[in-house]
């Protein structure tokens, strides 16, 4: 029961905080406001007659047509910039060799040849620079909102009035043919379609050659009025390769002769328009609103918004009004044209920039109540993580009251519920959430407030040590900055190399510059002893070098964000595949692998060097074997990675059926490996003594086999004993009927050997996810975690049987490595920055029309360290008495002759590492408890400040650019971790129930 009460307390705490965060975001992350009525040709647009005179004419609405057809070809991420021509910045210098110039020379030499037939313009559009968005704004005149990016692959049908629907409703033939998003928002509009998959960013060629297979016979057919082609082949190679690589030359000069192409078959009634939907950055992302990104061909379209005040539109009115006026005077007095024409043109770009504005002030309206009630959850939800870590500790803490907040919450949301039911309104699930957490907190806080009252003073509500508390205040205060936000990946290390000195420097300060002083629990008679140093205090110093070492290699992994262009990326988070060089790639190739073997050898020499590695049970069976097969298909799979475009034509069909089973099979093993130590977690050696006589050994308080969890947690601790005894040699002399019959080999390491295996086999499918060169970051990572465990054991001191506890700088740490984890894996907190290409590993074809499975594999790889480290946390509980098998123990015997010195019990003491924690279960359980909820709480407070940084921020110049997307990484990035820790901590306690269940067999077993 104690089990279940942690891990659905710890499930609350976590549903408090998604309450918070979902009622913040419906306040914060604006939605559009869609107008559902249409414009007809019947209404005009204004009152009076229309000064162009064409109601009534054929093929007319508002004005007359200029052409009776046209041709749309919409070239996806056509920067601006891509059609400018080679030249030289510098007289005399030779012309700048840029793979992206010059290549659209067709469209240069119809603005030399027919200049008065052609126009190129330069387009800024409006952010979130996504294709969804942007065909919504093409179409529309809209303004797309920040919140439309999250549904960028999943798009809906556009129910506002738009430009193909007046072309349909005209009667117009529209036919289209390229990226399928169009049918999703334009759903049966085309009187014929050809649409081909978009997702798959590695293939360039698909959409482009189907588009060219249709383009031609459908213009020469004669059976269209609007032509729409939508090429994706240069937005895939700037996902793929990025602007500057080979391939973009090949791409723009395709997307020349399909221009050159149109423009021979063209016909003087048609109209043709080029056009690109957003940029690219240099990296060949787009997603944000750097001028790369924003800068495209053509303008846009505007159309008027709802909900618009009255005052704003009256002035815009009187705007528009004198601007027109001042307009036809013009036209009347042609002499004074050229000192009134820079009047008028300033006062209707006055006019567009105030409407646009208004419109954009118009749609970013927050909900502050529910952005108060967000946060005012997420503040309360940090203050129980608080709170319930003290009482966790406390002696008698119990564990079945956990459970009533729970259901408070549940009888909150069923009375809401019924009362929405009862009066017929609308149910707000997110609204549901709130106001079942508001109902669990209030038990919790009353209890709180009665228990506490004045007795005890204010400090005690903030165990946190004060250089820790300065540590993270400052950490926070720089979500409030957005020069430190995007910063943030230069100060994590900085503020890691702090926690590490700060650790050193505590240690040292207060003596304990030394492995733990174990204490151990006097058995059968024996006294304890206190055992000298194993280490000089040079032990926790080299291990603070190591750390503040490995903290600098993994610096050299980072990427710059688009804010700092002086800042040069490394070139070392690039695939392998976007190497010019076979030599330098076979190297870097070498490496990755010689990465991926370390990795492998050092897991299993730690489970050899504790003895895990010689169990027979079926985890350790499929480390022995199953991990070098994973490493095996990941290195071919990596090599047919960095080749594929290598590959001969005969072999690519091989290669490519390849690149989708090897993933695969790594994923398979991996969840193999994963459901094998579910079932057997308890990895130890179990040897029976041949003709034992069978009689019991244990002294108990109770006659028979235990009948409660209390009687055997009782007997477990001496049951190990006597086996370790038994091992040993040590029972010779007991004065028993004979000796036990069994001995387990290091059973004291079988909770930290179940959470290593379980790391390992979750990172190497997360290694698949990343580019190959990520492998040496991995690698920095497993060491990184092994030094700083190494480091919070020697300052966490052991108290047997109990409380257990896991101090807040040691938390503190271990949240910031993956958030320097996360730095160092090519990640930024930025949409552009996202590895798209993950989604395509093991699926090179995509995925269809599934859309959940390319965001678990996106998702997977932006928060892997998140996972990794949630998953790992229970092991800053584990560790410290794990390092108590650094040495056996041994007392000064006198001399003797060798025989005397074997038959001696008392010379030699083998350490109880884990099994210590099963000497006080209640112990046990709430360190656990308290570990989770100080995490929680070290993860609460980050995305409280995010919150708080986004909503004192909201009208921010940069507010949709850094504050949004840093809270909305850190809330996903708060679920991924929530979730990883929850799996951590619900493993130790499978484990756990699983050495109880081992424990009980063998005692059933000695007492028959």
């Amino acid at each position: 029961m104690q089990k279940a009460s942690v891990l659905l307390f710890l499930a609350w705490v976590c549903f408090l905080f998604y309450a918070g965060i979902a009622l913040f975001t419906s306040g914060f992350l604006l939605t559009r406001l869609e107008l559902t009525n249409h414009s007809s040709c019947q209404e005009p647009p204004g009152p009076g007659s229309l000064p162009w005179g064409s109601q009534g004419k054929p093929g007319a609405c508002w004005m007359a047509s200029r052409f009776s057809r046209v041709v749309l070809v919409l070239i996806d991420a056509l920067r601006f910039d891509f059609a400018q021509p080679q030249h030289s910045h510098v007289p005399g210098e030779p012309p700048v060799s840029l793979p992206f110039l010059g290549k659209l020379s067709s469209l240069q030499r119809i603005l030399e040849i027919q200049p008065h037939h052609a126009r190129l313009y330069r387009s800024q559009v409006d952010p979130p620079t996504t294709t969804m968005q942007r065909l919504k704004a093409l179409t529309t005149g809209s303004l797309p909102t920040f919140i439309d990016a999250g549904s960028n692959f999943a798009s809906h049908a556009i129910v506002e009035d738009n430009l193909i629907k007046q072309l349909t409703s005209a009667g117009r033939r529209v036919v289209f043919m390229g990226d399928d998003t169009w049918k999703d928002l334009f759903p049966g509009a085309f009187s014929k379609a050809f649409f081909f998959p978009s997702f798959n960013v590695r293939d360039l060629d698909t959409v482009d050659n189907g588009i060219l297979e249709h383009l031609y016979p459908t213009m020469d057919s004669g059976e269209w009025d609007v032509l729409i082609a939508h090429f994706l082949g240069v937005d895939h190679c700037g996902h793929k390769h990025g602007p500057h690589h080979p391939e973009m030359a090949k791409k723009l000069s395709q997307m020349d002769q399909v221009i050159q192409g149109l423009v021979e078959r063209l016909e003087n009634d048609t109209l043709l328009v080029v056009a690109g939907d957003h940029g690219m950055t240099t990296n060949g992302d787009h997603g944000g609103d750097s001028e790369l990104e924003v800068s495209r061909f053509l303008h846009t379209y505007s159309a008027a918004t709802r909900d618009l005040q009255a005052k704003e539109l009256h002035q815009l009115q009187n705007l528009f009004s004198k601007a027109s006026a001042d307009y036809q005077w013009l036209l009347q007095s042609p002499r004074g044209a050229e000192a009134t024409l820079p009047t008028v043109i300033a006062e209707l770009q006055q006019f567009l920039r105030g409407a646009r504005a208004m419109c954009i002030e118009s749609w970013a309206r927050f909900s502050l109540v529910r952005m108060a009630g967000g946060t005012a959850l997420l503040a309360a939800s940090c203050f129980i993580c608080l709170l319930a870590s003290q009482w966790a500790i406390s002696p008698g803490f119990p564990f079945r009251p956990l459970l009533i907040p729970v259901a408070w919450g549940l009888v909150g949301a069923i009375a809401y519920a019924g009362l929405l039911g009862t009066i017929e309104l609308k149910l707000d699930l997110v609204l549901l959430g709130a106001v079942a957490a508001v109902s669990s907190f209030l038990p919790f806080l009353w209890k709180a407030w009665a228990g506490w009252g004045s007795k005890r003073p204010l400090a005690t509500l903030f165990p946190i040590p004060g250089p820790v508390l300065l540590l993270l205040l400052f950490r926070l205060a720089v979500f409030f900055s957005d020069s430190f936000v995007v910063a943030e990946a230069r100060a994590t290390p900085f503020l890691l190399g702090s926690f590490i000195l700060l650790l050193v420097v505590q240690l040292h300060w207060e003596g304990q510059l030394l492995p733990p002083k174990l204490l151990t629990m006097p058995r059968l008679g024996t006294s304890a002893t206190t055992n000298p140093p194993r280490h000089n205090g040079a032990y926790a110093l080299r291990l603070g070098i190591g750390l503040l070492l490995c903290t600098r290699l993994a610096g050299l992994f980072h990427r710059c964000p688009e804010e700092t262009p002086v800042c040069q990326s490394s070139p070392w988070l690039s695939p392998l595949a976007s190497m010019v060089g076979g030599r330098a790639k076979n190297l870097w190739y070498g490496a990755c692998v010689a990465a991926l073997v370390a990795l492998l050898a050092a897991v299993r020499l730690w489970l050899r060097r504790y003895g895990n590695l010689k169990s027979p049970e079926p985890p350790m069976l499929f480390v022995r074997w199953g991990l070098p097969l994973m490493a095996l298909g990941t290195a071919a799979y990596w090599a047919l990675a960095s080749g594929a475009d290598e590959a001969p034509p005969r072999l690519r069909v091989l290669v490519s059926g390849a690149s989708m089973v090897l993933p695969r099979a790594v994923a398979g093993l991996a969840a193999s490996g994963l459901a094998l130590l579910l079932w057997k977690p308890v990895t130890v050696l179990v040897k029976a003594g041949a003709g034992a006589p069978r009689t019991r050994t244990v002294l108990t308080p109770f006659s028979g086999p235990p009948t409660s969890q209390a009687d055997l947690d009782y007997v477990v601790p001496q049951i190990y004993r006597h086996m370790q005894e038994e091992f040993r040699g040590r029972l010779e002399r007991a004065k028993s009927q004979g000796p036990l019959t069994v001995a387990a080999y290091q059973l004291g390491s079988v909770y930290s050997a179940a959470m290593v295996t379980a790391l390992t086999l979750l990172a190497f499918p997360l290694l698949l996810l990343h580019a190959e060169r990520i492998s040496l970051v991995f690698l920095l990572l497993f060491l990184q975690s092994f030094l700083l465990l190494h480091l919070l054991a020697a300052g966490i001191p052991i108290t047997t049987p109990g409380p257990f506890t896991v101090p807040w700088q040691a938390v503190s740490a271990w949240a910031l490595m993956a958030t320097q984890t996360f730095y160092s894996t090519g990640h930024q907190p930025v949409f552009p920055a996202i590895h798209w290409h993950a989604a395509f590993v093991g699926f090179p074809e995509g995925h269809g029309s599934r859309t959940w499975l390319p965001a678990l594999l996106v998702g997977a790889n932006t928060f892997a360290s998140h996972l990794l480290f949630a998953v790992g946390c229970p092991l800053l509980l584990l560790w410290p008495f794990l390092c108590e098998s650094q040495g056996l123990r041994k007392r000064q015997q006198p001399p003797g002759n060798e025989a005397d010195s074997r038959v001696r019990p008392e010379e030699e003491e083998e350490p109880l590492m884990e099994m210590r924690l099963r000497d006080g279960p209640h112990h046990f359980y709430a360190a656990l408890l308290q570990l989770g909820l100080k995490y929680l709480f070290i993860l609460g407070i980050q995305i409280l400040a995010c919150a708080l940084a986004a909503s004192i921020l909201r009208r921010h110049l940069m507010v949709w650019k850094v504050f949004a997307p840093k809270f909305i990484f850190e809330a996903v990035g708060f679920v991924v971790s929530s979730v990883g820790l929850l799996l951590g901590i619900a493993l130790v306690m499978r484990v756990d129930g699983a050495v109880s269940s081992w424990f009980r067999q063998l005692f059933l077993a000695q007492q028959r």
